[in-house]
């Protein structure tokens, strides 16, 4: 199966690494420049000709922590918050239209670019860091498959649906087990 159309695959991503009370107003603006608003651009520019064409797809990389926050990410996690809203909200919008462009949301963990180096996460064999090769691979699949959503690795989302449906107490003691919150003061990124 051939996908038809012109394929869109938004994927911007800087992290700053900064816990809230140390951002800086630079790093605050550059974070949502690059993450959320490249994406706005991005649609704008393409998005017209897949509707007018009536074919296409449109890929947003998002991330795990586009589902909620995590301590030393406010900017990043805020930033692919907002680039999965814009996504659910185009996906929506192409509903109304009755168009036949397709779309899907990606959220994996933390994928092996050097964009995460230094993080440091208890039981990382529970959460290991997954290759872009992997990742790309099931980009493909997904678009093959008109996948709406597609978590990476895939029993992540239990991780989403804990996130979503346990008491915020319950939550921060699973991160505290995991040492979720403090993962960020190792950090150093790709220098």
């Amino acid at each position: 199966m051939k996908p038809a159309g012109d394929h869109l695959v938004n994927n911007a991503g800087i992290v700053s690494g900064s816990y809230f009370l140390d951002l800086s107003d630079e790093k605050i603006m550059k974070t949502m420049g690059v993450n959320t608003m490249a994406h706005f651009w991005t649609l704008r520019a393409f998005l017209p000709d897949m509707i007018k064409n009536n074919q296409g797809h449109v890929v947003t990389v998002s991330s795990l922590v586009g589902e909620g926050g995590i301590g030393g990410m406010s900017d990043y996690s805020a930033s692919k918050c907002a680039v999965k809203g814009l996504h659910e909200s185009i996906l929506r919008e192409l509903h109304m239209y009755k168009s036949n462009v397709k779309c899907t949301v990606v959220c994996p963990y933390t994928v092996n670019t050097g964009m995460f180096n230094g993080i440091s996460v208890k039981y990382q064999f529970l959460l290991p860091f997954i290759t872009p090769e992997y990742v790309g691979e099931k980009v493909v699949q997904a678009v093959l498959t008109d996948t709406d959503t597609l978590y990476l690795p895939p029993y992540i989302f239990i991780a989403v649906f804990l996130m979503h449906s346990l008491p915020t107490n319950v939550q921060l003691a699973i991160e505290n087990f995991l040492n979720a919150n403090e993962a960020m003061k190792s950090f150093v990124g790709k220098r």
